[in-house]
């Protein structure tokens, strides 16, 4: 599978929408920080992800990046972590 590796950073001025985009996050990525998420997604998984992204914040007022870090089997990220351990996402399967 076609994969690559996303950093998902947002600023969402309103609470409510900041719960929603933080929902909808988890279940496209894993969680690191705050509003900091990493996702491993095919190219259909990512234009969801984007599209429901798109529809959940305001364009206004908030600010989100998707940061495409490249083949997600070549990509070997060089984290300097100071505190917990960072863990990069790694393929599982998906039981639907």
């Amino acid at each position: 599978m076609d994969e690559h590796l996303y950093l998902v950073t947002y600023d969402i001025s309103d609470d409510k929408r900041w719960r929603q985009v933080f929902k909808l996050m988890k279940g496209f990525g894993e969680w690191l920080q705050l509003s900091v998420f990493q996702c491993r997604l095919s190219k259909r998984r990512h234009a969801e992800m984007v599209q429901l992204l798109d529809n959940a914040i305001n364009r206004r007022d908030d600010a989100l990046l998707v940061i495409d870090l490249g083949p997600a089997d070549k990509v070997k990220p060089r984290v300097v972590s100071l505190g917990e351990k960072f863990k990069p996402v790694s393929r599982e399967p998906i039981i639907v």
